[in-house]
């Protein structure tokens, strides 16, 4: 029997009784998303999974993401898109990506269409001390838009954001160490910077979010570069306040299910090379969830 009970923190929630190497009913998918909607982690437990249950799941939600750019292979992801988050080493290279430690972003809000969940599933977990390392922290996105002030959110409302990959890219590549040129024009042409609404209104709750991100929004398109620049400084600082705040503490065997439309995310980079980290995931687009007839599923189980 599926039970879903709140964490009792600022989002989160924990699912037991999910059982993958079989079909999910309808009714037991539904009050997955409604949870996600309402708590935008899920944190399920103490799960067995292979790569097919895992896939298939995965693809329950909508289309697993391709590679970032448009005709370069996506690190890690050998099995039909279900990456590998890993920095563990077999034969002098790496078994899938090793980087950690990105700051706060949400995944694939430089796509037109943008991503709806990550599915996240430990296998190996770094610990010093008996301590787990390598957790990953939200901050919900539906708190921090309810929490702005009236004038601002009127004065914003209908407003658009730009999101552009590069901006990732170049952190990586300046900030990070990242061992990576310049992109090209050819990759610039092939990932273009794309516009959302930056309060978005969460297909599932019904209720508006603040989407925009450091990882990859770059300005408000209404407003001129300069004003642009410091309201989305703002909005960063403000999204990032403690109070919207959990992070996950990783155990084997943990799958963890999050909303990128209503959270925003980092892993913390706490743990070393030696530190081994190994998960599986998948990253889901929002092609299905916008879609009435798919909503319906979480309607009818509500």
């Amino acid at each position: 029997m599926l039970t879903i009970q709140r964490t009792g923190a600022v989002l989160g929630a924990t699912v037991r009784g999910l059982d993958l190497s079989r079909p999910v009913s309808d009714d037991d998918f539904g009050r997955i998303l409604n949870a996600l909607g309402a708590h935008g982690v899920l944190h399920c437990p103490g799960m067995t999974l292979d790569m097919d249950d895992f896939k298939a799941f995965s693809l329950r939600f909508g289309d697993i993401q391709g590679s970032p750019i448009p005709g370069i292979n996506a690190i890690g992801q050998g099995y039909g898109g279900v990456g590998t988050l890993s920095n563990l080493k077999q034969d002098g290279k790496y078994v899938g990506a090793a980087y950690a430690g990105q700051d706060w972003h949400t995944d694939m809000s430089y796509r037109d269409v943008i991503g709806f969940v990550n599915l996240l599933y430990g296998i190996r977990i770094p610990r010093r001390d008996g301590k787990p390392l390598g957790g990953t922290e939200f901050s919900n996105m539906h708190a921090a838009y309810d929490a702005l002030p009236g004038d601002l959110k009127t004065r914003l409302d209908g407003m658009t954001a730009s999101h552009g990959y590069e901006k990732f890219w170049e952190h990586l590549r300046v900030n990070k160490g990242a061992d990576r040129p310049p992109m090209t024009e050819e990759q610039r042409r092939a990932r273009p910077p794309v516009s959302h609404p930056l309060f978005l209104t969460h297909p599932i709750s019904g209720r508006k979010v603040l989407y925009c991100n450091p990882g990859y929004t770059t300005r408000i398109n209404e407003l001129p570069p300069d004003e642009s620049e410091r309201v989305l400084n703002m909005l960063f600082n403000h999204q990032l306040e403690m109070r919207f705040r959990h992070t996950h503490h990783w155990t084997e065997n943990d799958l963890i299910i999050w909303d990128h439309i209503g959270t925003i995310h980092r892993a913390v980079d706490d743990y070393g090379p030696d530190d081994i980290r190994l998960m599986r995931r998948c990253q889901i687009m929002a092609n299905k969830v916008f879609d009435p007839a798919f909503r319906q599923i979480a309607r009818a189980a509500a």
